[in-house]
């Protein structure tokens, strides 16, 4: 519950993609207008997740709740459930290792881990696919009932991949993985669990964009046989992921290795998420294209892995005094992540400020300064059919349209940029949200 609580209340995003490639389409679904990006009109993304979003966002519509914080606290609750889904599969998963007391600690070690405070809320596919990730890796670490472990693994597999494309990686590890291990039957039930969503993902596909599957081949096109992503988004060496994993990695995760140095020799195998991590960093090392928030999933399993041996050392302590400080200290390093990961600004105070600005029923037109067009919160957190336009600089032609045009009456400005033309203009302040500051005019 604690990332969405988080989300809601920050508001910002980590990532353009928080709110055009799920927010933004699942407020189109419902109203009927919005900006579609271009992976839209591509077809290169599937509808499941703005498809369940904008089931919610419709729900808080019959409700009355208008208010762009109010429904996007309604559309949180999937995701908190299944965040909470989540840390009941790392505490199952860590037990058995750990005991329940190590379990416990472990399912907070991984709950309060900073980048899962931060993503966990986010309505990015990684935060999505990482949540079903950790219930799948619980799921096929079971030793009893393969049939129903099988059937669950597969399918939170699958909905991995539907939520975000490129955990079509940890799948492939994971069947390995099974094979490596001779566990048939687990393998079985997990390919037909697996297969069951992807059913459903083709019908979904043909229903939204006229054939099977038309969205996963579509995005393998551009991204993988074309490379088309490091040619419109850039490309860089295996070093720009150095220091983001060097600040995403907690101190009590790297009292981990020599303790799980000793788990391996024990049982000669690598467990099953941090094989998963391991192949897919590899693989984002690879890659062309790279961006910050691709570590997320790993990351998140990686941590997984490493927590249980760091809480049975925590929980084995014979003092009482002793066991408390090394978990406080352990937790605290964990959150303390956050403040690095991931980089960038969120423009939380943006976000706030286009809210608070468009309330009431005098708002006819917006301008953001100091924004581009997927930097902003889209008609999503406008909550109202108004025009809105984003500029950099009064010269830009935006700007001078608005200048012109009285129906934009509200403004939202980034350190004061433009303060003097806006005010030139007739507008004048109204108030300050954190760096941003809200200007009217009749």
């Amino acid at each position: 519950m604690l990332p969405a609580v988080i989300a809601v209340l920050q508001l910002g995003r980590i990532h353009p993609d928080e709110v055009y490639q799920a927010l933004e389409p699942a407020f189109w679904r419902v109203h009927g207008y919005g900006v579609l990006a271009w992976e839209w009109k591509d077809g290169i993304r599937n509808w499941a997740v703005p498809g369940v979003l904008a089931a919610f966002l419709k729900l808080a519509d019959l409700l009355g709740i208008t208010h762009p914080r109010g429904y996007r606290a309604v559309m949180a609750i999937p995701q908190a459930a299944l965040h909470a889904w989540s840390l009941w599969a790392a505490y199952r998963f860590a037990s058995r290792r750990a005991g329940p007391s190590g379990g416990w600690l472990a399912a907070l070690l991984l709950g309060l881990y900073g980048p899962v405070l931060v993503f966990a809320g986010r309505t990015l596919g990684e935060s999505f696919s990482a949540s079903f990730l950790v219930v799948a890796m619980e799921a096929l670490d079971r030793r009893e009932r393969p049939v129903r472990a099988g059937l669950l693994g597969g399918m939170a597999l699958g909905l991995a991949v539907v939520a975000r494309y490129p955990s079509a990686i940890f799948v492939l590890v994971a069947l390995v993985w099974l094979a490596a291990a001779r566990r048939w039957r687990l393998l079985a039930f997990t390919c037909l669990g697996g297969l069951g969503v992807a059913a459903g993902l083709g019908a979904l596909d043909w229903a939204t964009w006229g054939s099977p599957f038309h969205s996963f081949f579509a995005y393998v096109r551009f991204n993988v046989l074309s490379g088309g992503a490091a040619a419109r988004f850039g490309s860089a060496s295996p070093g720009f992921y150095l220091k983001p994993l060097l600040d995403a990695v907690p101190l009590w995760a790297a009292a981990a290795v020599p303790l799980g140095l000793a788990t391996l020799r024990q049982h000669r195998a690598l467990s099953l998420p941090l094989g998963c991590a391991a192949v897919y960093t590899g693989v984002l090392l690879a890659t062309a294209h790279k961006e910050e928030r691709f570590l997320y999933p790993g990351l998140v399993l990686a941590m997984l892995a490493a927590a249980p041996p760091v809480a049975a050392f925590i929980t084995a302590q014979a003092r009482p005094v002793l066991r408390w400080g090394l978990a406080a200290l352990a937790l605290a390093a964990g959150v303390r992540v956050a403040r690095d990961y991931p980089p960038g600004d969120l423009r939380a105070d943006q976000f706030r400020a286009i809210v608070a600005a468009t309330r009431g029923e005098g708002a006819r037109g917006l301008l953001i300064v100091n924004e581009g067009l997927w930097g902003a919160g889209g008609f999503f957190y406008l909550g109202k059919r108004i025009p809105w336009l984003t500029c950099d600089w009064p010269r830009d032609g935006a700007f001078q349209h608005a200048m012109r045009d009285r129906n934009f009456n509200r403004a939202v400005t980034f350190e004061d940029r433009a303060l003097a033309e806006l005010q030139a203009a007739g507008f004048r302040v109204a108030r300050k949200i954190g760096r941003e500051t809200i200007l009217t005019r009749e």
